[in-house]
């Protein structure tokens, strides 16, 4: 991109080095009691700026769970700019590492699809006044 292409307010979204490098495991016939232990884990953690957990803010794309205790969360922000893009997926990261059960917990960041509030759920969207 030459400096005259150059988004003048650098939102230009750069990938952590290691973001492609997170595995995407086949899914496996799962095992449905840690998956919800895994899903109640991600609704522990909120985004800072709105106060609703990841899972009813539809920032959770797509959760893997394998029987042997493999986890696969592809995620996304709110807006690449969001100062917590940093730190939220270590956040979720640790989250989910802390089931019982999980003996691998892999986070990836993506930007694609872009997140809109139509994928926040309707208990999100009641409790922050949307609907």
């Amino acid at each position: 991109m030459s400096l005259n292409e150059r988004d003048p307010f650098e939102f230009e979204h750069k990938p952590a080095a290691d973001a492609d490098e997170v595995e995407r495991p086949e899914p496996d016939e799962g095992d449905p009691a840690l998956q919800e232990r895994v899903l109640a884990a991600l609704k522990t953690v909120r985004d800072p700026e709105i106060p609703v957990n990841l899972v009813d803010l539809g920032l959770i794309y797509e959760l893997i769970v394998r029987r042997d205790g493999t986890v696969y969360v592809e995620m996304t922000l709110t807006t690449p700019s969001c100062p917590v893009a940093g730190a939220l997926p270590g956040q979720v990261q640790q989250a989910v590492a802390a089931v019982e059960g999980v003996q691998e917990a892999r986070v990836k960041l993506v930007w694609t699809p872009p997140w809109t509030q139509d994928r926040m759920s309707e208990e999100a969207k009641l409790e922050l006044g949307l609907l």
